[in-house]
């Protein structure tokens, strides 16, 4: 499989898979769905049947492991039936966000679990009542409770930030009601169609349409794309707001000095050194994507470029198209390049059918791999076009899946990873595959090639840096009032600009642009864990070259803890140290370099 590119075909996006969910049930009628509500509940009623035993045992530290042990199992196991049915909904709404039956089943099972599920909050409140001395007693008195340390970890840090048991079961309550805004942001990117001449594109057509070799294809999407996001903005800006004043009123009663406070601590992270992160990474927007902006603008013979030449191929002959088969093959190949069992465990999505890649209406876009919960299997999701970023986008999502089949082995709850971790695997394994395609593409094609890996490099590090510090600003003005649409507007330009530089022109219908970002939307502060990851790959990706032999054992473990060290623990095995302010330097030079090469080849 490791043969020189053939020449390519085009590709046809019809040819890419759908994936079957039976494996987790036959219909949104299936029986199984009821008796799985009714297992949880059972589940639920004999954990909480051990309610007040765990702050009762202090004194007998063999009573409280037991105690302990037997709780967190059960919440574990009813998670996992939870977590299925949850997935299920989810996943089949995802590829049909333009039927209501779908959407509103999806929110129908988010409700019930959500029922089910509310009356063990009052688990980890009580687990953080215990002692520190009586729980570590209890941990050292034998093996039980002991392989829950690193879950136990996570939730004895959010014990100064809990509230009492009525609180928690409130904001647990009202969750599902509080979902239906993300549900209407995506109900209304679902439906938005941006008109290009005669076609009227989908938001990831359009999207797509941007790395179109024919600069009027390009500019047609872009002006279509705005104007439907314009239309679409005031009631996004709505939902940007009601979700960020949600969020702080929880904050505030928790005790977070800072919006992103609370993400920072489920990621296990310090908020200053993801600060400073962003700081390194703004101070070399000038060395990066200014500078390579500046290049490509005068590779492609202009003396600016306009946003929508941002991802646009250098060629003016059409870009290289790959079909599903050889996406595959070129994948396959790169997951091989760290080892047989890498390989092996992404051709098993291939061979069943665990991914969705075929574009069409209705399915959201954007592109995801979903674990399900430890005991069953992930999904991968993604809209195919046969273009070079959907090679590098499935390889993308493999790595996640990956990722999740090597940790499924810690449980679900230990299985999940924070997100300083958990783009580990899905950006080394796009690295992997750009490196195969470079190497494997004629010499005429390389430098093309080479301006996609930077421009995929600038998307991950300076354009969600550039996304985390719009993010910010929205959510701190919030916090004195509700934020204007224009001045939203002013925000991302203000932004956006800083992060483009001189050779970019943002024009008119630009400044709409933040209305499809999903995650400003489904998960604040989520973007910030994309630069961290690219950056900490970097560093590990250098650990390769030094090694490689010696590097993938080490890997395989990394990936294998899920979340069961802090990330600062799990590299140290590499001689990793990313509290060191140089740790940050190392992606942001290695992306230099590339820019560097970029230039050599002009």
């Amino acid at each position: 499989m490791n043969a020189p590119f053939k020449a390519l075909s085009q590709s046809d996006p019809a040819e890419a898979p759908l994936w079957d969910l039976t494996d987790l049930y036959g219909s949104r009628d299936d029986a199984r769905i009821a008796a799985d509500l009714d297992r949880a509940r059972a589940l639920v009623d004999e954990m909480n049947g051990l309610q007040g035993r765990l702050a009762g045992q202090g004194g007998d530290p063999a009573s409280l492991d037991a105690a302990l042990d037997r709780a967190i199992s059960l919440y574990e196991q009813a998670s996992d039936v939870l977590g299925a049915l949850g997935a299920y909904a989810f996943l089949a709404a995802s590829t049909a966000r333009d039927d209501a039956g779908a959407q509103g089943f999806e929110a129908d099972v988010r409700e019930k679990i959500t029922a089910i599920a509310t009356p063990t909050v009052w688990l980890t409140l009580e687990i953080n009542q215990i002692d520190d001395a009586a729980l570590e007693a209890a941990l050292q008195a034998h093996a039980g409770a002991s392989r829950w340390r690193p879950w136990l970890r996570r939730v004895r840090a959010m014990k100064p930030h809990e509230l009492s048991s009525e609180l928690e079961t409130f904001i647990a309550e009202r969750g599902p009601i509080t979902a239906q805004w993300p549900r209407l942001f995506d109900e209304q990117l679902a439906a938005l169609r941006a008109k290009a001449g005669n076609e009227s594109l989908t938001l990831a057509e359009a999207l797509n349409r941007l790395s179109d070799a024919k600069p009027a294809r390009r500019k047609a999407a872009a002006e279509g794309l705005s104007e439907a996001l314009a239309a679409r903005a005031p009631t996004l800006a709505l939902v940007l707001n009601t979700v960020a004043a949600d969020k702080a009123m929880e904050d505030r009663w928790r005790g977070f000095k800072r919006p992103a406070d609370s993400r920072h601590l489920a990621n296990e992270v310090d908020g200053e050194a993801v600060d400073a992160m962003a700081e390194a990474v703004a101070a070399a927007y000038p060395q990066l994507s200014h500078r390579y902006y500046a290049l490509k603008a005068k590779a492609m013979g202009k003396a600016r470029l306009d946003h929508w030449d941002r991802n646009a191929p250098i060629e003016t002959t059409a870009p290289r198209a790959f079909t599903w088969s050889q996406g595959r093959e070129i994948v396959l190949d790169s997951f091989s390049d760290l080892g047989g069992e890498f390989a092996e465990r992404a051709a098993g999505f291939f061979d069943k059918p665990w991914i969705d890649g075929r574009a069409r209406p209705g399915k959201q876009s954007g592109a995801y791999a979903h674990p399900v919960t430890a005991d069953r299997h992930p999904y991968v999701f993604l809209n195919w076009m046969g273009e070079r970023r959907d090679v590098l986008t499935l390889a993308h999502e493999l790595g996640h899946g990956v990722h999740q089949t090597l940790a499924a082995d810690q449980g679900t709850l230990l299985a999940d990873t924070p997100l300083t971790l958990a783009e580990t695997a899905s950006i080394f394994a796009e690295g992997l595959t750009f490196d195969r395609l470079l190497a494997t593409a004629p010499k005429r094609e390389q430098r093309g090639l080479l301006a996609g890996r930077i421009e995929d490099g600038l998307n991950t590090v300076v354009r969600q840096i550039a996304f985390h510090r719009f993010e910010t600003r929205f959510h701190d003005e919030r916090q004195k009032g509700e934020v204007s649409q224009q001045r939203i507007n002013e925000l991302w330009l203000t932004e956006m600009g800083a992060s483009l530089g001189p050779a970019v022109t943002l024009n008119p219908g630009y400044e709409h642009w933040w209305a499809y970002v999903s995650h400003f939307v489904h998960s604040p502060f989520y973007v910030y864990a994309y630069a961290f990851g690219d950056l900490l790959v970097a560093a590990l990706m250098e650990a390769r070259r030094a090694d490689p032999t010696g590097f993938t054992p080490l890997y395989r473990d990394l990936l294998a803890g899920g979340g069961a060290k802090t990330y600062v623990e799990a590299l140290k095995p590499f001689g990793l140290n990313p509290r060191d302010p140089a740790f940050w330097s190392v992606g942001c030079k290695r992306l230099e370099r590339l820019v560097d090469q970029f230039e050599a080849l002009g």
